[in-house]
Formats: C-alpha cells, structure tokens, sequence
C-alpha cells in the first residue's frame, strides 16, 4: 500500500499518515480534497484511538475513541460535524463516567456522572 494515491495531484483516494518514528498515525481516504468514509487513527504503541467516518470533510456517524491502554474514552455520534444524540464517556478503567445528549452540538436535558465505583454522583440539566 502506498502512502497516498496520486489521483488528482495525490489529494484523493487512500492516505496514510506517520508519526515521525514511521509508525501509522491515520488511515484513511480523501475525495475531492475532503476526508470521506471510513478513519482510523492510532497511537504510537499501535493499539486503535479512534475511529469513525467523515463526509466531505466533515464528521459524520458513530465515532468511538479510546484510550491508550486500550479502555474506551467516548463514544457519540455527529450529523454535518456537529455532536448529536446520545454520547457516554468512560473512566480509565473503563467504567461509564457519563451519559447524556446533545442536540445541535450542544449538551441538553439531564447528564448522568458517575463516580469510579459506578455509582450515580450527580446529574445535571441543561
């Protein structure tokens, strides 16, 4: 695979990205100049810290973070860029910390936190 596809002066079709050691850093493809699909990127230990989908540019879809033991950070979907639906965010060890909506990229009604042990330690409206 090479790093880049050269179509379109190398802006389009399948890039991958390095951190400066050469390790990959991101997969994934350009269209017009603009990510589109599918995304992955990695940390410099190899293991997976996100991945989601873009269109024309934009996030779009289910994206999934994690953390660099492996543990889930966040996990919530974007409509044209914007943070949308349900979202949940995780501890380190990889218990929920929170859970709550967004409606136009901006958190609304009520957010649940949680504390280390899984246990309910406030809840707040927006």
């Amino acid at each position: 695979m090479t790093d880049r596809d050269t179509v379109n002066g190398g802006r389009d079709g399948l890039r991958k990205e390095f951190f400066r050691d050469g390790k990959l850093s991101a997969l994934g493809r350009y269209s017009r100049g603009k990510k589109t699909g599918t995304w992955k990127y990695y940390f410099r230990n190899g293991l997976l810290k996100a991945t989601g989908k873009y269109s024309s540019g934009r996030l779009e879809g289910l994206w999934n973070w994690y953390r660099e033991n492996g543990n889930p950070l966040q996990v919530g979907r974007f409509e044209d860029g914007q943070q949308v639906g349900l979202w949940k965010r995780y501890h380190e060890d990889g218990k929920l910390y929170d859970i709550g909506k967004y409606v136009d990229g901006e958190k609304a009604g009520v957010w649940k936190y949680y504390d280390k042990h899984g246990k309910l330690s406030r809840t707040e409206t927006h």
